[in-house]
């Protein structure tokens, strides 16, 4: 049985992931107390509707339970026939705030703080820090569309074996700040820039006239021979310690040249070599400001 406990930050996307999990046929459960996790899935066991794939999503709507849920987890990580997985969604305090305020709705703990959506949310994450440190997966949804969000979650679970690595090959500008969800960062702005080729000013990495461009120089072409072996070498590390996702960004100043060329090559590298790859390029269409 493969059990996934899903969990975060109130307004990061909890809602949309269970919706995915569900059409990729996981049985869901939403705002579970989490000291019936363990018994959720004991019934799930005993039935006859062949229930072997269960996520349960758990935040901070359940108020003084939900210090349950790590005694949960450690439970039934004992057990033998369960597969458990933490899947930790967040967003940055502003984009949070921004999202309740288009939608409209009160955080879950607005009454215990007056109103005060930035104390509820400092408060809410204070509480989370310890399921954000166990958690097998984790998404940072700052930058995402809904839809976006949801082809990451197919991504990683749709047929997805125990113990397989899928390697997150993300892409962004550090002038919009450095990638928080990312296990490895490569500063590639020592190279060339092709901003200042006018020609290529427009284009993006996704382009051949910019991927040319830029891996046209020998030190291009030597970083990325030196990052594939470091690469090369760490990915087996990962697997046999059991690391279920990746993410290796690599960033230059606006994300839409140099970034993008070498996650573009390094996708297709990774991919050859039979890894699950997923791609994001994460400032590729944000607006201009140079």
């Amino acid at each position: 049985m493969k059990l996934l406990i899903v969990t975060g930050m109130s307004g990061s996307g909890k809602s949309s992931v269970m919706d995915v999990m569900e059409d990729i046929g996981y049985y869901c459960i939403d705002n579970i107390p989490p000291k019936l996790i363990p018994q959720f899935v004991d019934l799930c066991r005993k039935s006859e509707l062949g229930k072997d794939k269960i996520a349960v999503a758990v935040d901070i709507r359940t108020g003084d339970m939900f210090a349950e849920i790590f005694r949960a987890w450690q439970s039934l990580k004992t057990e033998n026939d369960v597969e458990v997985k933490v899947l930790f969604i967040e967003a940055d305090d502003e984009v949070l705030i921004k999202r309740y305020k288009e939608t409209r709705r009160k955080h879950p703990l607005d009454e215990k703080f007056n109103g005060n959506l930035h104390e509820a949310i400092h408060y809410e994450r204070n509480q989370l820090s310890t399921l954000r440190e166990i958690a097998d997966f984790y998404i940072e949804t700052s930058g995402f569309t809904a839809a976006q969000l949801k082809e990451q979650i197919k991504l990683i679970f749709l047929d997805n074996k125990l113990d397989s690595l899928v390697v997150k090959v993300m892409s962004f500008g550090f002038k919009y700040g450095v990638s928080t969800e990312s296990d490895l960062i490569f500063d590639v702005r020592c190279l060339p820039n092709p901003y200042y080729i006018p020609d290529l000013r427009n284009h993006t990495g996704l382009e051949s006239c910019v991927q040319d461009y830029v891996m046209s120089f020998e030190q291009s072409q030597e970083l990325f021979r030196k990052l594939t072996d470091l690469i090369d070498y760490l990915l087996p590390l990962y697997v046999s310690e059991g690391k279920s996702q990746l993410v290796i960004a690599f960033g230059c100043t606006g994300g839409k040249h140099r970034s993008i060329t070498f996650a573009e090559r390094m996708s297709e590298h990774l991919s050859e070599n039979g890894y699950k790859v997923q791609k994001y390029h994460r400032d590729i269409t944000k607006e201009k400001k140079y």
